[in-house]
């Protein structure tokens, strides 16, 4: 059991980073054009408006709450004044609200990919693997919040949160996982083989987020019904109501065009 836990908790994470860092490096350097979301809006999108929403603020928050849990130690909120059941009452609340939120938008995205024919027939083999991965890391997910519910919970900042923040020394801390409830264990290896599975599928797509429109200047969109204005006159064509040319000529050369020539009229001769 002991070299089990030394797989799973010691060498399993590197190797889903690894995975992870080259098989983006590659789907990048072979298939740089392949890093969307291959979007189906235009076969569906009443179904699409729902729950695209509902899945990526949702799974924003999610993560966003992972970061805050795993990264900051329990010893920091201690000091900034944070009881800890406070603490725990907003992970249950403000996580449960969007782990439910994700859960829902995800229920409503693959009922949309089951029912729409030309969104189904659009779907990869890798949707068929990231879409039952997707619902499975988010119950576990709920599940192990559920668990804080419990009289006496386990605290999740002292075990897994202690073995995440290891890895990056890369002196892993497998006892702190191997000692955690079997519902954090499996939350943690279907997220480890998300992760691994993320560079050959659409979920690739959340790296080339566009983060310059955040900095970019404004672009100016001008209405179709808007009002033409008429093309500028010459010089003195307004004082003395006439044109030197034609209007359609003057026109072609104002946009650089150049108009044909008009050949003269030919004279008939006179009769005999």
């Amino acid at each position: 059991m002991k070299h089990l836990h030394i797989a799973l908790w010691g060498v399993l994470p590197y190797l889903a980073v690894a995975v992870l860092v080259t098989g983006t490096a590659w789907r990048y350097r072979y298939d740089r054009f392949g890093f969307t979301t291959r979007s189906s809006q235009l076969h569906e999108h009443r179904l699409l408006r729902i729950g695209g929403p509902l899945f990526h603020y949702g799974i924003f928050f999610v993560a966003a709450g992972h970061v805050i849990g795993l990264l900051v130690p329990e010893s920091l909120t201690e000091r900034v004044h944070i009881h800890e059941w406070l603490y725990h009452a907003n992970a249950l609340i403000v996580g449960g609200t969007a782990g439910l939120a994700t859960l829902a938008g995800l229920a409503i995205l693959l009922h949309r990919r089951l029912r729409v024919p030309a969104v189904r027939a659009a779907t990869s083999r890798s949707d068929r693997a990231v879409y039952p991965l997707l619902i499975c890391v988010v119950l576990a997910g709920l599940a192990a919040t559920a668990t804080t519910l419990q009289p006496h919970p386990y605290d999740y900042r002292v075990g897994v949160s202690v073995w995440f923040r290891s890895l990056p020394a890369l002196d892993p801390d497998v006892p702190a996982m191997a000692h955690a409830p079997l519902v954090y264990q499996i939350h943690a290896l279907l997220g480890m083989a998300l992760f691994a599975l993320w560079p050959f599928s659409r979920l690739v797509h959340a790296f080339t987020a566009p983060l310059g429109y955040l900095a970019r200047p404004y672009i100016v969109y001008r209405s179709r019904g808007a009002r033409r204005v008429p093309a500028a006159q010459p010089y003195g064509a307004q004082q003395y109501g006439a044109l030197p040319y034609d209007a359609g000529e003057y026109g072609a050369r104002r946009h650089g065009a150049h108009p044909a020539r008009r050949r003269p009229a030919q004279s008939t001769p006179p009769r005999r």
